[in-house]
């Protein structure tokens, strides 16, 4: 990209000949300051960037595109002239200047690219490796098995969401079988307010089926998830479940606030 734009700069500034008569002295006065021809140079490269997506050129196509590099630095409080007359002198005069001036100019293109990325990763779903349990869960279980209840900590705003396999048996003997849970302050798990998900409901068909339960906190404050991954009305004795629960996972997603 700085390659390209770099081009467009030399033919914008220094092939057009209207602008700076050929008699005209470089000196280094009347020049743009660094301090505004880097931010200029810095939105004149994300402009072309953005110009070199087909979407955008096509919305953008009617317009002239060095009718918006000249717009860029007008907004900047310059004229066309003054842009070709400081470009001319760096690239003529002191090339070893204008390479300081890319050099910042990348700078911040770089540090924007970062922080975009960091951006964009953070809004990204996150799977959590660390499920609070076991990966697997099968009843009837001879040996035993963890309770299916689960304690989730959110520490800061956002999304949660626990997926599973789940199969359930034609015959286990529980009514309205789902996946259930709520939030509530981590200071009050049993006398606080809670706030209900709506329950997830098992088909009861011997087939393995992807089930979902998903808690929103728009708290700073760390909340807790407190679920059940098999939960159901009027739930028999131990004996009476007969289902599996595999591929256990967590995903964690950036809201708006």
């Amino acid at each position: 990209m700085i390659r390209s734009v770099t081009y467009i700069l030399m033919a914008l500034f220094l092939v057009s000949s209207s602008c700076v008569s050929r008699r005209s002295k470089l000196n280094s006065r009347n020049l743009i300051p660094e301090k505004d021809l880097v931010p200029i140079l810095t939105e004149i490269y994300l402009t072309d960037g953005l110009l070199s997506i087909p979407r955008i050129n096509l919305k953008y196509a009617p317009f002239d595109s060095l009718s918006t590099y000249y717009y860029i630095i007008e907004k900047h409080g310059y004229s066309k002239e003054a842009m070709d007359r400081t470009m001319k002198y760096y690239f003529i005069r002191d090339t070893k200047e204008l390479v300081k001036i890319y050099d910042k100019v990348l700078g911040i293109l770089s540090e924007m690219e970062s922080r975009n990325k960091r951006l964009l990763e953070l809004s990204r779903p996150r799977n959590v490796t660390l499920w609070p349990g076991y990966d697997y869960y099968f009843y009837p279980d001879p040996s035993g098995s963890d309770s299916t209840t689960f304690d989730i900590p959110v520490k800061r705003p956002g999304k949660v969401t626990v997926n599973a396999t789940v199969t359930v048996f034609p015959d286990d003997m529980t009514y309205k079988p789902a996946m259930t849970g709520y939030l509530c302050h981590e200071d009050s798990l049993e006398t606080g307010r809670r706030t209900f998900t709506e329950p997830v409901y098992f088909i009861k068909d011997g087939h393995p089926h992807n089930y979902s339960i998903s808690f929103t906190s728009r708290s700073k404050d760390t909340l807790m998830i407190r679920g059940n991954l098999y939960d159901a009305e009027n739930m028999p004795d131990d004996w009476g479940k007969h289902f599996e629960i595999q591929n256990l996972n967590v995903v964690y997603s950036l809201i708006g606030l």
